[in-house]
């Protein structure tokens, strides 16, 4: 038979009392380790504290929420940064008619596009002249001019001691890019596989473009290399600093300097440079003497060249005429 007695008294125990602090068992109350609550001294039950205050976060509604939104827009159309950046204090006429410069500035500046599944945000950067103007960061346009590309496209990106990376059409290759159906397919193609691998630059797609820009803030972007390689016919062009880089149309001696000039203004050459100088002065006949002759009329003795083997940065020696890679033990 059942114990009704035992019954009885488990039912007593869990009842509420009245009687004292704890509705409970009556016992005397201290603060729970719950804000907001009490413990009872007797038997631990713990109940919501009725004279307790709330100090916890204030939670926003969804109403809060718009209505910040509506403040935001506010702000914009009425043409001042005053509000969106916190400015409270009084601001002299000068600060005020800068403020109005960078204002579509400003927000233009934070536009972006990018492909969630396959590449990471580029960070990012703002920078403006003197002038408050925005300093555009792009390192280089790769436009695309026709989708029959016949096999060996590579472009190469490069940063003086620190790697270069190859991006072919090759789609075996963790960097090869595949030709799409159409000529935008393609720059998509190309920008996801360069933001997927690249640590040096971002790439940005349009309908026939791509635009390479550097990955961070410590990325100096004189010192970036891009160089298209496109054997056979012309499918691709890099313009850099509002030149075409195409070595097959450089027709005389001027064209290499000023090329020169474009090439080696950050005082380093790297390996994929001192490449492209080669094919250069290949198709125009320039000799090595004619070549060491005007880089050294140009940027003089202190220019540096990057060993291929260990990436060191290898010094000119005058008296040899040539670079010397202690690392390697070898001239570059």
């Amino acid at each position: 038979m059942f114990n009704r007695g035992g019954r009885d008294e488990a039912k007593k125990n869990l009842e509420v009392q009245e009687e004292g602090d704890c509705p409970r068992c009556g016992g005397d109350a201290q603060p729970s380790s719950i804000p907001g609550y009490l413990q009872c001294v007797k038997c631990q039950y713990e109940w919501i504290d009725p004279n307790a205050v709330s100090t916890g976060p204030v939670r926003s509604t969804i109403h809060d929420e718009s209505k910040k939104v509506d403040e935001f827009k506010e702000e914009l159309e009425k043409g001042s940064l005053r509000g969106v950046l916190g400015l409270d204090s009084d601001l002299s006429k000068e600060q005020e008619a800068t403020l109005g410069r960078l204002q579509n500035r400003w927000m233009d500046g934070m536009a972006g596009h990018f492909n969630a599944a396959e590449e990471e945000r580029k960070p990012l950067m703002i920078s403006f002249d003197d002038e408050d103007n925005i300093v555009a960061t792009e390192l280089a346009v790769i436009s695309v001019l026709g989708n029959d590309f016949d096999g060996g496209e590579e472009i190469r990106v490069e940063y003086p001691g620190r790697d270069t990376e190859f991006y072919s059409m090759d789609a075996t290759d963790d960097r090869g890019w595949r030709v799409g159906r159409a000529i935008s397919d393609t720059c998509r193609n190309i920008a996801s596989i360069i933001n997927r691998r690249s640590t040096i630059v971002h790439a940005e797609s349009t309908e026939d473009t791509i635009v390479i820009e550097p990955r961070d803030a410590s990325i100096q972007p004189r010192s970036v290399v891009i160089f298209v390689d496109d054997p056979g016919g012309k499918n691709m062009l890099l313009e850099r600093d509002g030149r075409v880089i195409d070595v097959d149309a450089m027709m005389t001696i001027e064209d290499y300097r000023e090329m020169l000039g474009l090439v080696v203004d950050d005082g380093v050459i790297t390996p994929s440079e001192d490449e492209l100088l080669w094919i250069m002065r290949s198709n125009l006949g320039i000799s090595d003497e004619q070549h060491m002759q005007l880089i050294l009329n140009r940027f003089g003795e202190g220019i540096i060249k990057e060993c291929p083997a260990c990436h060191a940065m290898t010094p000119y020696y005058p008296d040899h005429g040539g670079w010397w890679c202690e690392r390697c033990q070898n001239w570059v």
